[in-house]
């Protein structure tokens, strides 16, 4: 076995740690991290942690805990840069070395301005051998939310869709079931690793989600929930209002929705944010996002109609698109799932790679990654 091979093959453990995290480290990244030594030629893993929830202890405190003295002269790999910066607990570089590290490998340089490469060279300077970009493909794909953050202030956005078999998204402003219990299965499964769900206040009048994770055993993963709502017409009976002093509910409205609305709505526990609106009179979809990522938010899981669904695709905002589609037609008129801009863009192969549908269920899924 190569040290090429057992690097990477020890990165590869580390990643699928790092995913653990997901949706439950905002505002810093999941990150995983394996230390092992080698024995008669064969790596034995001594320590290996991850990021926990609201982003401490770090997965490299975590691996070193676990190694105890047996890290020394030991080799490491974390799925990111370890941090140089001194924070709500001391660099993760500085454990290292004081743990007498012998050799750390990384996947991914860390944008963050605090560290950026200042890790790597701490760790140097210390005598300690780095070897970077080991699987940094997949590094980037697991964290893609933290660098989109950091990059281009703003979160990763997974946008899914279900729509019956003759392209309808609803009708008669009723809830309409469309997808079948597997597909719901897997859309649990993406809010419980994403930080927040995002809707738009069409749905929560017409469908009055819960807009949380209800696999058993797994309703504390909830994320937050966010409501796009220009002008504060969320009732104050939907399901989010009343239960937002258990599940946290941030609303994001207009500078100038009204202020009673906002008063009585922060008295049930919800958070209103006001961003600015666009040159249409519509909340500004790309200053709401910015202002999420100011705050934090990493990753989100948008479940919201056509309307958002293309206000998001439109403005260059929807890292991945997730469309579910019924075998059941609905058979009379109703609101289009796919309105015409995000159509378009999806059939643009310059924009969305498309992956081939595959069954989930009863159901069909396709997914759209978009080409960076």
């Amino acid at each position: 076995m190569t040290a090429k091979h057992i690097d990477e093959m020890m990165m590869r453990h580390a990643l699928t740690l790092a995913h653990r995290g997901l949706g439950h480290t905002w505002p810093n990244p999941s990150v995983g991290a394996v230390i092992w030594q080698m024995h008669n030629g064969e790596p034995v893993i001594v320590g290996r942690g991850y990021t926990q929830k609201g982003g401490r202890p770090h997965a490299e405190t975590e691996a070193l805990a676990m190694a105890g003295d047996a890290a020394r002269g030991a080799a490491i790999a974390v799925s990111l840069e370890p941090c140089a910066h001194h924070g709500k607990t001391p660099p993760c570089v500085e454990a290292l070395v004081k743990a007498g590290v012998g050799r750390v490998v990384t996947a991914l340089e860390d944008p963050d301005p605090r560290v950026s490469g200042e890790g790597h060279r701490i760790l140097r300077d210390a005598g300690i051998s780095v070897m970077t970009d080991v699987l940094k493909a997949e590094a980037e794909r697991v964290n893609q939310g933290f660098l989109l953050r950091v990059r281009e202030q703003r979160p990763f956005i997974t946008l899914k869709l279900a729509q019956t078999a003759d392209g309808f998204a609803g009708a008669d402003g009723k809830p309409l079931m469309i997808s079948c219990a597997m597909s719901k299965h897997r859309v649990h499964l993406a809010r419980a690793s994403h930080d927040a769900i995002m809707v738009g206040v069409g749905t929560i009048i017409a469908d009055d989600p819960d807009l949380t994770c209800r696999l058993p055993g797994m309703m504390h993963l909830s994320p937050i929930r966010i409501i796009i709502d220009t002008h504060l017409d969320t009732p104050s009976t939907a399901r989010v209002i009343e239960t937002a002093a258990k599940v946290p509910t941030w609303i994001i409205t207009a500078e100038d929705a009204a202020v009673d609305r906002e008063t009585n709505l922060k008295r049930e526990g919800v958070q209103v944010i006001r961003v600015q609106k666009d040159s249409q009179g519509h909340l500004d979809i790309k200053a709401a996002m910015r202002r999420l990522a100011e705050i934090g938010i990493t990753r989100i899981f948008s479940e919201g109609g056509p309307t958002l669904a293309e206000a998001l695709v439109v403005n260059r905002l929807s890292d991945c698109v997730e469309i579910i589609t019924s075998p059941e037609a609905l058979g009379r008129a109703g609101y289009v799932a796919l309105r015409p801009a995000l159509k378009s863009a999806l059939a643009d192969e310059k924009l969305f790679v498309a992956s081939p549908p595959h069954v989930m269920g009863r159901d069909h899924l396709q997914y759209f990654e978009r080409v960076r």
